[in-house]
């Protein structure tokens, strides 16, 4: 029997969306790989889902370092030949407080360019052989009710809130579109999910966030979607947003 697998970008923290989602995988069966840019950040929590009887590994992967996503890939071909699931978790926002774009800082642009959209990107073109190894693979891109402002003209109360943020993810957005148009004539899908205002720093969290538990569902849908799903969407908890 082939083992299913699912790798996730930016698990580094117990209360981080990333973990529920590996464990919520995990439970469902999928060998969960861990990925950071500090491996011994996301051993820990291999490591604590493997205590609770689930197949996990850690693995160090840094999406600003091409030497780093070939290594993984590399592991990935040797250990396991395929690959069922890619959630694009890691996530750049360094300008949470800049309420303008004319008051962006285009060094935070290019780093969370980097890390919201590049980096995926470069990532989904390197896995793309153990992608197409897989029966029908899954490729989930985590995006943001803040690319909204600029898709749909949400008012966030601001002309444009974090807009090295905002615009990476509406970046994210079309690049999803685009992944999943190359994708069509293959049995794999891709995504989007918002997973909605969430409790991922517990001591910041406020009445309006959620449990990563309660958000990590959407991503696991989009997850494990049979053939017949949507491709090229934007969703929250199932239900499309775009």
């Amino acid at each position: 029997m082939t083992i299913k697998t699912a790798l996730l970008t930016g698990t580094s923290r117990s209360a981080g969306l990333g973990f529920a989602v590996a464990r919520q995988l995990a439970e469902l069966g999928y060998h969960v790989i861990l990925t950071a840019r500090d491996v011994s950040r996301a051993e820990p929590l291999a490591e604590q889902l493997r205590q609770e009887g689930h197949a996990a590994t850690a693995l160090r992967l840094d999406l600003t370092d091409q030497a780093s996503m070939r290594e993984a890939v590399d592991h990935l071909g040797r250990t396991f030949g395929h690959l069922d699931v890619l959630i694009n978790n890691a996530s750049g926002m360094p300008d949470f407080r800049v309420l303008s774009a004319l008051d962006a800082d285009l060094d935070e642009v290019r780093s969370a360019m980097e890390v919201n959209v590049l980096g995926p990107w470069g990532l989904v073109q390197s896995l793309r052989p153990l992608l197409a190894a897989a029966p029908a693979a899954r490729i989930v891109n985590v995006s943001s009710l803040s690319a909204m402002q600029i898709a749909t003209g949400l008012d966030l109360g601001a002309s444009l809130r974090a807009p090295a943020h905002s615009m990476s993810k509406h970046m994210l957005n079309a690049l999803t579109t685009a992944l999943a148009r190359a994708f069509e004539d293959t049995p794999i899908l891709v995504n989007g999910v918002d997973p909605g205002e969430t409790a991922t720093y517990p001591e910041r969290a406020d009445e309006r966030d959620r449990p990563a538990a309660e958000s990590a569902r959407g991503v696991v849908w989009a997850a494990t979607l049979a053939a017949d799903g949507p491709t090229g969407g934007l969703f929250r908890d199932g239900k499309a947003l775009l």
